[in-house]
């Protein structure tokens, strides 16, 4: 199967002389122009990209995922027990099963899930 989710961190706080406690990073500070930081375009590397975006008036990170390969997807019910409402974040615990084991990825929100070799049944 593919699966494809978005995975949710809170805002990595890059403190400098011109900036106060508290104060919010903007788009611009945070993600720079690709070619203007690492001297040629973002696609051409293999990196995790981070965008920051608004949930409840507040900037946190988000990226999207795209894991082939899954045998299973789970959600496991004690997850979110306890650190829900502490962490502020959209999304919950996802296990992802594959061939070499279980990964999983916390504050994570699927977004589709496809089996790329769909079995059908024949009715009689």
């Amino acid at each position: 199967m593919l699966v494809q989710f978005r995975q949710y961190k809170h805002e990595e706080v890059q403190f400098d002389d011109n900036r106060t406690t508290g104060e919010s990073q903007t788009e611009d500070a945070v993600n720079p122009e690709g070619e203007e930081y690492f001297g040629k375009d973002v696609a051409e590397l293999d990196v995790e990209t981070w965008e920051t975006v608004e949930y409840e008036g507040d900037p946190i990170q988000r990226r999207s995922l795209t894991v082939d390969g899954v045998t299973a997807v789970s959600v496991p019910q004690d997850a979110t027990d306890g650190d829900e409402d502490e962490s502020g974040l959209p999304g919950t615990t996802v296990q992802l099963r594959m061939e070499g084991g279980i990964e999983s990825f916390e504050r994570a929100a699927i977004v589709e899930v496809q089996d790329e070799n769909p079995q059908e049944t024949e009715r009689e």
